[in-house]
């Protein structure tokens, strides 16, 4: 798959050729695939309209190759705002990385975390005991995929962005090749506070920035600050 930008400015228009990417479904679905991409489109319309969304593409432009895209953490809601504020083809190819005990709640969160959205999901309490998830998501981004984290850790409840968590550097340093995003979400702690259930119509804006790399012999809490600097800086444009 080739994706062309064509645009500097937010929402470029894109060109996709030999558009053949599906994503991973779940064994036993009966849901039809017709159904699931009807619903991919229709959700990410809804994530749009409700998050009232400006998406501006800084220094950088949607792109189908591999990359992390990396942001700030306010909601339960941010992952799938991102995802859908990619172009359609760049969705198909970028996987959320999120929370598996919130999204295995019930069957239908279930159902848009791995069919519609496509998402890895990650087992919080066994990341605290012992297990470190690098593998599993390298794994699942495979030569293909591209994920949304979140290297804070958690969801914080203002605009400040916390200090990151090891993981992006530890992917970083086993994929040296991926393309590092940093991403901005501003307002999304107030359209799904914590603990809330519904959301609340309002503007937001998701500011996607230059790519970064970890640089040779760059130390881990060097890397991981600079990471974060460029989210912060994001929330100035």
């Amino acid at each position: 798959m080739k994706i062309l930008a064509t645009s500097n400015t937010s929402s470029p228009t894109l060109e996709v050729k030999n558009d053949s990417v599906h994503p991973v479904r779940v064994p036993g679905s009966r849901v039809p695939r017709v159904v699931t991409g009807g619903l991919r489109v229709l959700l990410a319309l809804i994530a749009r309209l409700i998050s009232g969304a400006s998406v501006r593409w800084v220094n950088c432009q949607p792109d189908t190759c591999q990359r992390v895209y990396f942001a700030n953490h306010t909601s339960h809601l941010d992952a799938v705002v991102i995802w859908a504020a990619l172009p359609s083809a760049v969705r198909a190819v970028t996987r959320p990385v999120a929370a598996k005990d919130y999204w295995v709640a019930n069957p239908v969160r279930r159902y848009l975390a791995c069919e519609v959205f496509n998402a890895l999901l990650i087992d919080r309490q066994e990341i605290k005991i012992h297990h470190s998830p690098i593998a599993e998501i390298l794994e699942a981004m495979g030569d293909k995929y591209s994920v949304i984290i979140f290297p804070e850790g958690g969801r914080t409840l203002g605009p400040d962005v916390a200090p990151f968590k090891s993981g992006l550097y530890y992917l970083a340093k086993r994929r040296p090749d991926l393309e590092l995003v940093p991403v901005y979400l501003d307002n999304m702690n107030r359209i799904l506070p914590r603990g809330e259930f519904l959301p609340v119509p309002l503007l937001t804006r998701v500011i996607f920035g230059p790519p970064m790399w970890l640089e040779n012999g760059e130390p881990k809490q060097a890397f991981l600050e600079r990471a974060r600097q460029a989210v912060v800086r994001l929330r100035e444009l």
